[in-house]
């Protein structure tokens, strides 16, 4: 039986028809030819052109030191983060396709470099001045300057120098129907703490301040990194040919997902869980009285999709010497965006597959574990997430209110004493000063 299973799938070998067939194949190659070799010039040429314009760009590191009392709510940062609303770049078919431009993104950080607490910008060297005027419009008292990158501790992944734990995040609320990830859905933000009201700080509950403490709790040779990278969302392609729109979203050069069709589907899939059965076969449906909770999904969404939004990425790395690397500390790094988990909504968690192994015997020696490591570790110094070579997941959609909630300034509220901040509360000279 197995033999004659195997000479039956060797008989084109030995009566000729793979040789003829393959013959006819090249026979009509004028036909066929041009247009592969077309597709995977164009494939060569986007992501060629696509990277030299990004290693041709400068980019800044910009450190925000805080000062002693910050009065503001998160709702500053709002605004701070929508005048980087910025899709630039991409504008034209030529700057898309011949000069190889893409939308600029930036990355919002954090870091405990053995318990001190560090904000960071990462930003093309051409919109200093625009993330510069946006934080100091909302935090005069703040001081922003260009540092040396922090990452370069670790320029490469040494496992007899260094260890290293890293992993992406990702939004997870999913469609009960197609389990296609749910964006619309926004995550806990500050508006449902109520920090929207400005309360006064002995009354304010931030979130953000249960994430810098736990990464505060670090020692000697210890670090933890986190990054938030953005870029405009494009509801969609811009107006051109059916030929460049389907390349277009098949190099990455738009956004992974369209809140324009994707926003209103979730609201349609919504409305439909709250659609009573028909009582008889073939009878009518009626809707059901939402609930104050389901009332409260409904304008969240809205909300949502009201206001700008951004393409994100979230990556996370805990660096330390071998002798000071704690793995215990890794469980708590999975769970700690918990404070902006909603179940009835969306959260950020963990990606499943940032580890390759659950047991020893699944990877020999670390091999494949080290290479990882080292990919994302790259990835991480790079600030990659959008393009090639670093473009690995899709990109969830969060608005300028989640982004805000996640990342801002925070106030007196938070006691975590490794913060760092100004000495000195800077003030204008008098006028009246002598010259």
């Amino acid at each position: 039986m197995g033999l004659d299973l195997l000479f039956g799938f060797l008989q084109p070998l030995y009566d000729g028809t793979l040789i003829r067939g393959l013959i006819d194949l090249f026979r009509t190659l004028p036909y066929w030819g041009p247009f592969v070799f077309g597709v995977l010039f164009w494939r060569f040429w986007i992501k060629y052109k696509r990277a030299e314009f990004i290693q041709s760009q400068k980019y800044v590191l910009l450190e925000i030191k805080l000062p002693r009392e910050i009065l503001r709510s998160p709702k500053a940062m709002e605004l701070a983060l929508t005048n980087l609303h910025n899709g630039s770049g991409e504008s034209t078919w030529w700057d898309r396709y011949v000069k190889g431009k893409v939308r600029p993104w930036f990355s919002l950080e954090i870091a405990s470099i053995e318990g001190a607490i560090h904000f960071y910008v990462w930003t093309r060297e051409q919109f200093r001045n625009v993330v510069e005027a946006a934080l100091y419009s909302q935090y005069p008292g703040i001081e922003i300057s260009e540092v040396p990158d922090y990452t370069d501790a670790f320029p490469y992944f040494d496992y007899h120098q260094m260890t290293i734990w890293v992993c992406n995040f990702e939004l997870k609320k999913k469609s009960s129907k197609t389990k296609k990830k749910l964006n619309a859905y926004p995550i806990k933000t500050y508006v449902d703490y109520e920090l929207d009201k400005d309360p006064k700080e002995e009354f304010k509950v931030d979130p953000l301040t249960t994430v810098l403490e736990y990464i505060s709790m670090i020692g000697k040779g210890e670090q933890v990194w986190m990054q938030f990278l953005i870029q405009v969302h494009q509801d969609g392609p811009v107006e051109e040919s059916n030929i460049l729109s389907f390349f277009r979203g098949e190099f990455g050069l738009g956004s992974d997902t369209d809140m324009r069709k994707e926003g209103p589907e979730a609201i349609a899939e919504f409305r439909e869980s709250l659609m009573e059965a028909p009582s008889i076969e073939g009878g009518i449906r009626y809707s059901k009285i939402p609930t104050k909770g389901e009332a409260e999904i409904f304008a969240a969404i809205e909300r949502k999709l009201s206001k700008p939004l951004f393409d994100f990425g979230m990556r996370m790395a805990y660096v330390a010497k071998p002798e000071n690397f704690q793995g215990s500390r890794i469980s708590g790094y999975v769970q700690i965006m918990k404070p902006f988990y909603t179940r009835n909504m969306n959260s950020i968690g963990f990606k499943s597959d940032s580890n390759i192994n659950d047991f020893p015997w699944q990877d020999y020696n670390q091999i494949r574990a080290n290479k990882l490591r080292k990919k994302m570790l790259a990835a991480y110094r790079a600030r990659g997430w959008f393009h090639p070579p670093h473009k690995k997941y899709k990109a969830g959609v969060l608005s300028t209110e989640e982004l805000a909630t996640i990342w801002h300034f925070p106030g007196a509220t938070a006691a975590t004493p490794g913060i760092v901040r100004t000495m000195a509360k800077k003030m204008e000279a008098p006028d009246n000063l002598p010259r």
